[in-house]
Order: structure tokens, then sequence, then C-alpha cells
């Protein structure tokens, strides 16, 4: 394994202690891209930064490519490439110098890094923009920009945080289309995301983390066949503060799995079955039904079933 990492925990101590990762185990195979998928505070940034050695955990292991990034933290970064979840690219410099400099502090020489660089922009289509400075950027070109800079010294792991925050749906795409290619290179990929459909999209393998812990990993597709629906129903009701008698109802209908409140309404796991769809529109409608949501079931899903709460909170 590339990553691996051991009972992993980290406290921030003050008035008040905070566990902010609490014995996580996971492990990442060459070539994969892996997803540590959960809602703002869950833990995912400071798994991140301990494996990147940003931060040092309270006890556990983190091991990249067989070496402890707490025991030689050093060697480790050799093998590792990073964009944090803010844009961290030199201002003062143009795109081709941010790449360059980064090529000569990994030990390249400077025909090496000028090469190194031309290769890197052409490869993230930079090339025009190569005398532009960052605050002349776009935020997906800037986003593309980090990426080429954080594998310039071809590392063994690329950990994105966050890597689609903030980006317009076009350039979202074009950097998972990046990301994407970095496999073609042997780079591993390991990133946090709160979209679920960036999780699902992107990741070979996803792991759900919420406070502190890991609920659950395995491949996308098997965490969504784990919840036994194909079919989400989120009924938006006019009369939303007595649903108890329609969740009864609901729940005896051939083909649901589930029902519980919303905030608003009634969310409803089904199977796909033929008829049901009238079945629960005529249930609901003594309740002021004024809308139906259908969707097919996703990560968000699996979170929902795990915690009970929405993933985007």
């Amino acid at each position: 394994m590339i990553v691996e990492v051991q009972g992993l925990r980290k406290v921030y101590e003050g008035k008040q202690q905070v566990t902010a990762v609490d014995g996580i185990d996971l492990s990442v195979g060459a070539g994969e891209i892996f997803g540590l998928l959960g809602p703002n505070g869950a833990g995912k940034t400071t798994t991140i930064s301990i494996c990147t050695t940003r931060a040092l955990p309270t006890s556990g292991i983190v091991r990249i490519a067989g070496v402890d990034v707490v025991k030689d933290s050093a060697l480790a970064r050799r093998s590792i490439g990073v964009v944090p979840q803010y844009n961290t690219l030199d201002r003062a410099c143009t795109i081709a110098e941010n790449i360059s400099f980064h090529c000569l502090y990994f030990g390249f020489s400077r025909a090496d890094a000028r090469a190194r660089t031309a290769q890197l922009l052409d490869q993230f289509h930079l090339t025009e923009r190569t005398g532009a400075y960052p605050q002349q950027l776009s935020g997906g070109l800037a986003q593309r920009v980090q990426i080429a800079r954080a594998i310039a010294h071809r590392p063994k792991v690329l950990f994105l945080d966050e890597p689609s925050a903030g980006l317009d749906p076009q350039s979202r795409i074009a950097m998972w289309d990046a990301v994407r290619g970095l496999r073609d290179e042997g780079i591993t990929v390991v990133l946090t995301t709160h979209y679920m459909e960036e999780a699902d999209e992107l990741c070979d393998r996803v792991a759900i983390i919420d406070h502190g812990k890991i609920l659950v990993q395995d491949t996308p597709a098997a965490l969504k066949n784990s919840v036994g629906a194909q079919k989400v129903y989120q009924l938006h009701l006019r009369d939303h503060d007595s649903t108890a008698a329609l969740l009864e109802t609901l729940r005896k209908l051939p083909g649901i799995i589930t029902a519980e409140n919303l905030s608003d309404g009634v969310r409803v796991l089904a199977h796909n079955a033929d008829g049901l769809l009238s079945d629960v529109v005529g249930a609901a409608n003594p309740y002021g039904l004024r809308d139906l949501t259908i969707t097919e079931t996703s990560l968000e899903t699996v979170f929902i079933q795990l915690t009970g709460r929405d993933l985007r909170e």
C-alpha cells in the first residue's frame, strides 16, 4: 500500500478539548483515486494535514511509500504532492516561475526545471498563460496551476483538499479530467470532498468520515448498493408537523424500505416497484403534498442512513 494510516488520532488541547480525528485506519493502493467524503468539520482536512506532515498526530502511524511521516518527514515529503483548500501560488511569480521554482526546490537542475515546467504547462493547457500572474487567473486555471506545481517533482501521492471548492461547473469538470489524467502517470490521488457527485465521479474507493471516525469505506457502487434501495422520494408537505400517521402508512407499502421525517416533509427509500409512485402520492395527498422529488440512491443516501443527517450540513 502506498498510503497506510493506523490508529490515527488528533486531539487539540485548550479550554475545550477537541478530538478532530478519532482512531482512523485506512490504506490506499498505488494508482488509486481515493476519496475522504464527509461534511465540513468531519476531520478530513486534519487527516490530510497529518499525512502531508503539516500537522503532528496525537497518536497513530502514517506511512507514505513506506516512510513514517513523523519519524522521517523530509524523506516522506519527496513522495508527496499537496494542493490545499486555498490558493497558495506565489503572487509575485508568474505561472511558469511558480512551477520552475518548485522544481529547483526539489533539486532539479535549471535545465531540467525549465523542461519539466514546459511539459506541465502543455499538459495542463496553460502554455498561453505562461507569463500571467496568479491574480490574473480564474479559479479553475489557478487550481490547474496548483496541481501542476504539486506534481512537478514527480511525487508518488498527490493529496487534494477540497479541490473543487469555489469552482464553477465547467472548471470543476476540467479539474476532474486533470485528476483522472494523473492516474495515467502512476500518481496515486487522495482527495477530500463534501461533494457527493465528485466522489462518485472520480474515486475508485471512498471512505465516509464523520466526527473524526470512518463510518464505512468501499467503492461508490458497493456503498450505494448497501442501502438496499434504488429510489429516494422526497415529499414536501404543507402539513409537515403531524406526519406520524403518514410515516406509518408509507412504511406498510410494498417496496418501501424506510420513511423518515424531514424539516418540511418526508424522505422515503424504496425499491423500484410498479405502481409505487401513485401509492406514495395517494398516501401523501391528504397532508398537502406540494412537491415531490425522485432521485437515484447516492453517496449522500448512504451517509444519511449511517448518521441520520444531511451530508451538506
